[in-house]
């Protein structure tokens, strides 16, 4: 017997088996992407992101921790022009160099929570999604940039 053969037969047997998306899917709703809304005068950003929890608490604190995380490691590519796309940091591998330090950085109720605030909580700011065991949240926060990138200064993460 063929093992391709074999191999792509297990994996047919095992997708008969495998329970159905549906279209009441939480990700099926939102965007995981983090999209810059604007960039204050004193180097703020402010941003919508998404985050998805056991109930509204989790769900908007995953949000504000995705923000975060998108400023320092991955940078904002989606929104409005003249944003800073750029992450605060630039080497490869850092969120696994520095693990121990991003894992109590973004625990609950971290460090995380100090360099981003909610700056709209008109009701039709935020936006929610639901599925029978999710739910989730699209919130607009800002990011206090200059004071996350003084801070991992000072902790010696970045050299800039």
């Amino acid at each position: 017997m063929n093992h391709s053969f074999s191999i792509l037969a297990l994996g047919l047997a095992l997708a008969a088996f495998a329970p159905k998306a549906t279209a009441q899917s939480v990700s099926a709703y939102h965007q995981h992407d983090v999209e810059c809304m604007g960039v204050e005068l004193d180097g703020s950003q402010t941003v919508r992101a998404t985050g998805i929890g056991r109930n509204k608490k989790d769900a908007v604190e995953q949000a504000k921790k995705n923000a975060v995380h998108a400023i320092i490691f991955a940078g904002v590519k989606q929104g409005m022009a003249g944003c800073n796309t750029r992450p605060l940091i630039t080497e490869v591998n850092a969120s696994e160099k520095y693990e121990e330090y991003f894992n109590l950085f973004f625990a609950d109720g971290g460090e995380y929570k100090n360099y981003c605030s909610p700056v709209d909580e008109k009701r039709w700011s935020k936006q929610k999604f639901k599925s029978d065991t999710q739910v989730a949240y699209r919130i607009t926060v800002r990011v206090l940039r200059p004071a996350l990138r003084q801070r991992l200064k000072a902790d010696n993460v970045i050299s800039k």
